[in-house]
């Protein structure tokens, strides 16, 4: 059988790093004084662990909602003898500078942050412990590092720190990299214009890869320090200028140049200009120039004649050949081109590679390429499932706190998972699904967000699917219900799915689900609805989840009736309705302690009126009995009520029985017969007997190969022969319990039967 989309397992590294930080004290650390966590003086972890504890600690606190962040967990690995930490990569305001300062002892090779708007000047300090290590650094998008706050001492405590207004924050001139001689690749994006590039960078002798996106370069000629040297050179959203194209061609080694944009620029790249670039860096494997306005008619054409005819000429083959990535937004090469990987709109594989290129440092780009992959999936066909989830897994992952790309996510893989698509899915990729789709609706209470991400999850076999996050999705949709006034489509979807949630799962699940608040805020649509006269899918949705999560719940079914929703009130018009609303009420019924409160005159008048009904088949008139079946079971001494009479509605109840057609397929599930089951040996309502009687036959003929099995190893034959009996048992419901049992006899002598 062929493998599925993202079949693979995970390592077992990656198992038992998440088992670890799952369970810190219980594998490798104790609580010491003043409950701190310390690490057992008998471990010693090298750093192919140490990177994998940090970066998966990292990843499980922004992407699980159920892993608890550990108080000093950087402070672990503040001793080297026992740790040892070479490559980290810390993402989001999650990361303090306590953080940092906690792991300053260690020999890092490489040091990533993202968006670490939390760190001021004093983790500037701590960098400078690196120095003689550090090959490595990203400090992309965390602009507040550069600043000290308010002008204190850099020694003062980081809760006051917080406290001080931002306004107050003056940059720290005092940094530089100085000493940072083994420093290779460097990372500024987003550098605070405040902040000196070139008095910054001049120390750095050895600089490979340099990254300054969106960071002002007035003066750009101190860039030809590194001519020799530089390979990689990445100046997205730099305004652009005579001087800087001079210097960047200046720069003979580049093997990487991207000097694209996002937003437009007064700066136009022309046919002189590309040509200049091109013929000039000889040895580009790589260039970015997309979101740049082409003059000249500078297309496809023009730009194979910068880089020359294939000829015999060493460079400018040695040139075309190499430059097998081009990216720009009006197709500067042809897909089919085998020496380029292009990023653009054109093609499925030139909208991934874009979402590949582009997710982890601009969001803004990825957000208009999962865009047009979303259209793909919507409009085309996916050829490239398993990579296109992947991307779009990822950049719901990196940018969990960003709307654009979980708008477009959601979307997005709400098209991906659905049906065309399903068969080529394993379940860990599914379930990764789930996991993002959960991540983004926790994030934003949003519209667009939140209704994307429940269709998602319709995509889905509901509840076997989802239980492995039982708990969490059903609280995030129960505070998607909560509004008393909800976008229609939004709470029509999710109620749907909270209906389906319930429905099959054990009585554990239910009751957990029950103490969430999931009866109070069902019937509070349910009271909603009929305060507007609406009768419509959310009301009917809402009552099926009633229904589903009393059966056998005796607490659900109390906190029906305490919560008030069902006193008093009258049934809707719509019949429909009533097979789940006496669903139900059945279920209440079965519970002998709440059956009083059902004991009035209103509600034996209407379940006696139902008996009549021929809505939904039998299943009105048969819900409807099965609830006085229970009731009038506790006997004539606990019916107080004059009117109706006990006699009148056993009577009624007979003849509704004996009007149902014993064939009928029914619209209900039993996954027990326990309630059934207890009606049958006993003298005091023999009508009751007779109903039980009657559904076991009607369950046993209609469906044997599912309810014989049960029905005898619930010991429903044993009592059943009692029922034979017993002198009160009416004839015809001593003959129906005999065809039960001559059914349930001749399903085990048939050894085809159960493989129906």
């Amino acid at each position: 059988m062929a493998a599925k989309a993202g079949d693979n397992p995970d390592s077992l590294m990656a198992l038992t790093t998440a088992f670890c930080l799952r369970n810190l004290r219980r594998t490798m650390c104790y609580l010491g004084e003043r409950n701190k966590l310390c690490l057992r003086s008998d471990v010693f972890l090298p750093s192919e662990i140490c990177d994998k504890l940090v970066n998966t600690y990292m990843e499980l606190v922004h992407m699980d909602s159920n892993f608890e962040p550990q108080d000093g967990f950087f402070q672990l690995f503040s001793d080297p003898h026992s740790t040892r930490l070479t490559r980290v990569q810390l993402r989001e305001d999650f990361v303090r500078d306590r953080d940092l300062e906690a792991i300053g002892k260690q020999d890092l090779i490489e040091l990533h942050l993202t968006y670490c708007n939390n760190l001021s000047a004093h983790s500037l300090r701590t960098l400078t412990r690196f120095r003689q290590t550090l090959v490595s650094l990203s400090l992309f998008g965390c602009s507040r590092i550069f600043y000290r706050k308010g002008g204190a001492p850099l020694a003062c405590d980081e809760e006051e720190e917080e406290e001080r207004p931002a306004s107050r924050q003056v940059p720290d001139t005092d940094f530089s990299f100085q000493g940072f001689n083994r420093l290779r690749l460097l990372n500024l994006g987003g550098l605070p214009e405040e902040v000196d590039a070139e008095a910054l960078l001049k120390p750095l002798p050895a600089l490979t890869s340099l990254d300054l996106s969106g960071v002002p370069l007035p003066k750009a000629a101190f860039l030809a320090h590194w001519k020799e040297r530089l390979a990689s050179l990445v100046l997205y959203n730099v305004d652009l200028s005579e001087e800087l194209i001079n210097t960047v061609v200046e720069l003979g080694h580049l093997r990487h140049l991207d000097i694209s944009r996002e937003r437009t620029s007064k700066f136009k790249m022309t046919r002189k200009i590309l040509t200049a670039i091109v013929q000039g860096l000889v040895n580009l494997v790589s260039l970015d120039i997309s979101g740049h306005i082409m003059l000249d008619n500078c297309t496809v054409p023009h730009f194979e004649e910068a880089m020359g005819r294939p000829r015999p000429h060493k460079h400018t083959k040695r040139n075309r050949r190499a430059l097998k990535h081009v990216a720009r937004k009006n197709r500067l090469s042809s897909g089919s081109n085998t020496h380029y990987r292009v990023t653009g709109s054109k093609n499925e594989d030139q909208v991934l590679n874009a979402i590949e290129a582009y997710t982890e440092f601009r969001p803004e780009l990825a957000h208009r390429a999962i865009n047009q992959l979303f259209d793909i999936a919507r409009i085309q066909h996916c050829s490239q499932l398993l990579r296109a989830l992947q991307l779009v897994i990822a950049a719901l992952k990196c940018h969990k706190y960003d709307k654009s790309i979980q708008v477009t996510g959601s979307a997005a893989l709400f098209y991906l998972t659905n049906t065309e698509y399903r068969s080529d899915q394993s379940v860990r990729l599914r379930r990764q699904v789930i996991q993002v789709v959960l991540n983004g609706m926790e994030q934003y209470q949003e519209v667009t967000v939140q209704r994307n991400c429940c269709l998602t999850l319709c995509n889905f076999s509901i509840p076997e699917e989802l239980e492995f996050q039982y708990g969490r999705v059903n609280r995030l949709l129960l505070k998607i219900l909560e509004p008393a006034r909800q976008d229609e489509s939004i709470q029509r979807i999710a109620v749907h799915l909270c209906n389906a949630l319930v429905c099959q799962v054990d009585n554990h699940h239910k009751e957990a689900v029950g103490k969430m608040g999931f009866v109070k805020t069902m019937l509070n649509l349910i009271q909603k609805k009929l305060q507007d006269r609406m009768c419509d899918q959310v009301m009917e949705f809402s009552w099926s989840a009633l229904w589903n999560i009393t059966d056998e719940t005796p607490d659900n079914c109390q906190m029906v009736l305490f919560c008030q929703g069902m006193l008093g009130f009258e049934f809707p018009d719509k019949q429909e309705l009533h097979r789940n609303m006496l669903g139900l009420l059945g279920n209440v019924a079965e519970v002998r302690a709440l059956r009083p409160q059902l004991l009035t005159p209103q509600f034996i008048s209407v379940f006696s009126n139902l008996l009549d009904s021929k809505a939904d088949g039998i299943e009105v008139s048969y819900n409807a009995c099965g609830v006085l079946s229970h009731i009038v079971f506790d006997g004539p001494e606990v019916w107080a009520m004059e009117e109706p009479l006990r006699d009148t509605v056993m009577d009624k109840m007979m003849d509704a029985i004996q009007s149902w057609d014993v064939t009928s397929r029914r619209n209900i599930n039993y996954r027990s017969f326990e309630p059934i089951l207890r009606l049958l040996p006993q003298s005091i309502a023999p009508v009751s007997q007779h109903w039980a009687t009657w559904a076991l036959f009607n369950l046993v003929s209609v469906y044997p190969s599912k309810y014989c099995p049960l029905l005898i190893k619930e010991g429903g034959i044993v009592l059943l022969e009692k029922v034979l009996e017993l002198q009160t048992s009416h004839e015809g419901t001593k003959d129906m319990a005999r065809k039960v049992m001559e059914q349930c006899e001749n399903f085990k002598e048939d050894p085809m039967e159960t493989t129906r």
